[in-house]
């Protein structure tokens, strides 16, 4: 879907988080970061997807990573996200999809028969001087973490 590729820049981007705090590519330079898009905060793929990266955060931040999750949903569902699952990172609120057309990864998905534009679960992995190291495409939802890790 994106037509990002591994070693292009990653793109800039500016949101405000589940607290409403301004977030942006910037502010992660010289650590590596995790950057999930998953499609909508409490339904049983993204909290899969979320849980198993809480799970194993501790393994991500030994190896020099931060983790960041992106949806559409407001503040207030991302926050209520991140209480119910007792998630560790920040969850950005792109109610606007700046930072989601930004990555390019929303466009027409299929569920149950039915066609629809949405988010496209992707997962890219950024170096310490914002260069795209990874993007993973194919997303397990119960075992991702092991995906980035391995």
């Amino acid at each position: 879907m994106t037509s990002l590729k591994i070693g292009d820049n990653a793109p800039q981007f500016e949101a405000k988080d589940n607290a409403g705090n301004t977030i942006k590519l910037s502010d992660y330079a010289g650590k590596k970061l995790v950057l999930f898009f998953y499609p909508k905060a409490s339904t049983p793929g993204c909290t899969n997807e979320a849980c198993d990266l809480r799970d194993n955060y501790q393994s991500f931040l030994a190896k020099g990573y931060d983790v960041l999750g992106v949806s559409a949903d407001s503040e207030k569902r991302q926050q209520n996200f991140i209480n119910k699952n007792e998630l560790p990172f920040p969850l950005l609120a792109d109610e606007d999809k700046a930072v989601i057309e930004a990555f390019n990864v929303w466009g027409p998905k299929k569920f149950m028969g039915k066609e629809y534009d949405g988010i496209h679960r992707t997962t890219f992995v950024i170096d310490e001087k914002g260069v795209i190291e990874d993007i993973i495409l194919k997303v397990k939802t119960k075992a991702h973490a092991a995906q980035i890790l391995d």
